[in-house]
């Protein structure tokens, strides 16, 4: 599907969904608590409708209603084995991540595979760190999937590379189930907001372990279960970002409501970075009301705890006046697509110059020229953040593959014509 953008005034509320985060974190607790979990307000989307797949196959029972409500049944963390052979992750990094970890509980093997996107993101240090743990794997010849665990694991000493917060977290879930206590070490560790998300999650349902300052080393105590809860999504921080992209570039005015600012997102942070860039923020009547400035600012930041706000801020940056770093978030490279060289290659085709480093990108801001052949590499958040630049351009942009924004925001096209964005599908 091809999306149509044109110079667009916005003005209004736009109401963000929950925080993916989140919600596939409860999903993996409420399948493997004892009793039945409900969880309000979660994200319905791509990604997290593959993730409760995923839980039902593995023994959990499920009712969605209308979405705006899930109740699940967990399992205890005994798991059904599957009747059919692969449990398709979609493209969930973080599904697949965590159901690769947790089907090591069970000593039966589990398949795991997801789209081509995720068959390019490199799985062998979560592997080898089941591996570690006693798990019989199998991982496809370029280091992703498909993939397959078969356990029991124990615990005892284990250490992780965490260039993805992803295979830390999903460790932390795997561990207090286990017999034996678990000690795992992180070397080369990112993105430890997200794993201080994972650690309130075991705060909450009372798990005994210990943490390090620095996130770098735990002791989880093993023969432990998760336990039935009730828990209310917070809105997503990572998806807040295109409305707060919108306003900084076309220099109007959107207000985004439910904003929790105390919540553990990393991508919170955000906000703080768009201010630097000359983007008035500020609260009023339970609303985020953010004020785009006539001239942006050029921005130097290192997004290692931010890597999803990549895509947002080096479309700002191309409206900057000046040159924008962005440093030390080389596991960009490992997401959806590797989000450093596209993003070069897409801002290119709007007439802005960047240079690729090893860990980031630098952007040299300027006037971007409308492009008929932007694409979004079927990326949820180069999708969006091309569409936000759009808006402030003159003449049309045309980006190929819109619909992957539905992975994290179904309601994306819809939400943003409604504040006035001239947005046509084809």
């Amino acid at each position: 599907m091809d999306l149509h953008t044109e110079k667009s005034k916005l003005s209004g509320v736009i109401n963000i969904p929950g925080s993916k985060s989140h919600t596939i974190r409860a999903i993996v607790l409420a399948l493997l608590s004892e009793g039945v979990s409900t969880i309000k307000n979660p994200l319905c989307s791509d990604d997290t409708i593959s993730c409760l797949e995923a839980a039902s196959t593995l023994g959990a029972w499920i009712k969605r209603g209308d979405d705006s409500i899930w109740r699940i049944a967990g399992t205890g963390g005994n798991l059904l084995e599957p009747a059919r052979g692969i449990i398709h992750m979609g493209n969930s990094g973080t599904g697949l991540n965590f159901f690769t970890a947790l089907s090591a509980l069970a000593s039966f093997k589990v398949v795991l595979d997801g789209d081509d996107s995720l068959r390019s993101r490199k799985e062998k240090p979560l592997i080898d760190a089941l591996s570690a743990m006693g798990a019989a794997t199998t991982l496809s010849e370029n280091g992703c999937c498909p993939l397959s665990v078969q356990g029991p694991v124990h615990g005892g000493d284990v250490t992780v590379d965490g260039i993805s917060s992803q295979f830390v977290s999903a460790l932390l879930f795997l561990a207090p189930l286990l017999k034996e206590d678990t000690c795992l070490s992180v070397t080369n560790g990112h993105e430890l907001p997200y794993v201080a998300m994972t650690l309130s999650w075991l705060a909450k349902q009372k798990i005994d372990f210990k943490a390090s300052s620095d996130l770098a080393q735990f002791h989880i105590r093993g023969n432990q279960k998760y336990s039935a809860f009730t828990t209310t999504i917070p809105t997503d921080f990572s998806t807040a970002a295109f409305p707060l992209l919108a306003a900084a570039v076309t220099g109007n005015e959107v207000a985004v409501p439910s904003l929790d600012f105390n919540d553990q997102q990393g991508d919170k942070a955000v906000f703080a970075l768009f201010e630097k860039m000359g983007v008035k923020v500020s609260s009023r009547n339970g609303l985020t009301v953010i004020k785009g400035p006539r001239t942006l600012k050029a921005l130097k930041a290192d997004l290692n705890a931010t890597p999803d706000a990549l895509p947002a801020l080096a479309v700002a940056a191309s409206f900057a006046n000046g040159t924008s770093e962005f440093t030390n978030v080389a596991q960009a490279r490992m997401k959806e697509t590797d989000r450093i060289r596209c993003m070069a290659e897409e801002l290119s085709k709007l007439g802005i110059t960047c240079e690729e480093l090893p860990d980031g990108l630098i952007v040299h801001g300027g006037t971007p020229k409308a492009s008929k052949e932007l694409s979004s590499r079927k990326d949820h958040r180069i999708a969006m953040a091309l569409a936000c630049g759009g808006l402030a351009m003159e003449g049309e942009c045309v980006i190929s593959d819109a619909e992957s924004a539905s992975v994290t925001y179904p309601d994306f096209f819809h939400d943003f014509m409604n504040l006035g964005a001239r947005f046509a599908l084809s």
